[in-house]
């Protein structure tokens, strides 16, 4: 059953000094497009994450963001660059008393500047990797059973949309044989009141041939047997497993192709609005289609 892309999942869990909570949250896009907001240690796990993610979805905007905190500081690999922080009081004690200033170092802000920190290069802690490993994994299952519930909703609604359109392409292909034979006996007409008025002779033939051409132009029983194709292949894409999305979108631009043509060769007011009304239903699918994965 095809799903949607938009979703949203949660996990919240933790370990011995550490506690932490995966979000995510996607919106339809043509490909899969992950933004990941980590700490700056983590972010070496981005390509490895990436690749449980795909187990999960393959298209669409997903952001995933991690809020970590950690009570045991050894678990952060990060470490004050000590020297360097001494060094640059030291300076500002010398410049301080070298203009007769007492200096006071202000500890909080020392501890905001990020030069001061390094990152010990270190492989993350293996227990605090394995537990975010687990959470993400069951935020992105959260995900995609949310994305699955919409899925269901958004299938059906197609469904009865098609239905719809259906029933339109049917009164069209009902409406045509009426239209062919307006348009003969019209046809016929004109041309023996023309052969009249000039004094010509009347060919039967001639006219039958004039007859068969105009019915070839305006006959649009092709298309209408293509634009059935279409919609029972609809149908069967909204009832199978795995990616949909392109495949309906695709479905859904050649039945716009084969309704606009047969609404430019009717020439028949009646066929015209039951166009005019398929194609504003044909939008609300394709609407539907961008949020299908």
């Amino acid at each position: 059953m095809a799903v949607s892309m938009t979703g949203f999942g949660r996990c919240e869990t933790g370990g011995e000094g550490f506690t932490h909570v995966w979000e995510i949250r996607s919106v339809n896009g043509r490909f899969l497009d992950v933004k990941w907001r980590l700490p700056g240690f983590l972010r070496c796990m981005e390509t490895t994450w990436e690749k449980t993610v795909r187990k999960f979805g393959s298209r669409g905007r997903v952001d995933i963001s991690l809020n970590l905190e950690v009570k045991s500081p050894e678990l952060l690999g990060v470490t004050l660059n000590e020297p360097l922080a001494v060094s640059m009081i030291s300076q500002l004690e010398t410049l301080a008393e070298k203009y007769g200033q007492a200096y006071s170092p202000d500890f909080n802000r020392v501890l905001g500047m990020a030069n001061l920190w390094r990152d010990a290069g270190a492989e993350p802690d293996p227990e605090l990797l394995e537990s975010l490993g687990k959470g993400l994994e069951e935020a992105l299952a959260e995900w995609r059973k949310s994305r699955e519930a919409e899925g269901v909703d958004m299938i059906r609604d197609l469904k009865d949309r098609v239905a719809v359109l259906s029933g339109y392409a049917e009164g069209i292909a009902q409406r045509i044989p009426e239209v062919l034979d307006v348009k003969r006996e019209a046809l016929r007409k004109r041309i023996q009141e023309t052969l009249e008025s000039a004094g010509a002779e009347f060919d039967e033939d001639r006219i039958l041939q004039e007859i068969a051409i105009l019915t070839d132009k305006l006959d649009v029983s092709e298309e209408l047997t293509r634009l059935d194709s279409h919609l029972q292949r609809l149908d069967e894409v909204l009832d199978v497993d795995g990616d949909a999305g392109k495949k309906l979108d695709f479905i859904l631009q050649e039945t716009f192709r084969e309704i606009n043509t047969c609404g430019n060769k009717a020439q028949d007011t009646r066929v015209s609005r039951l166009v005019v009304d398929f194609k504003a239903e044909l939008e609300k699918c394709r609407e539907q289609v961008q949020n299908i994965e």
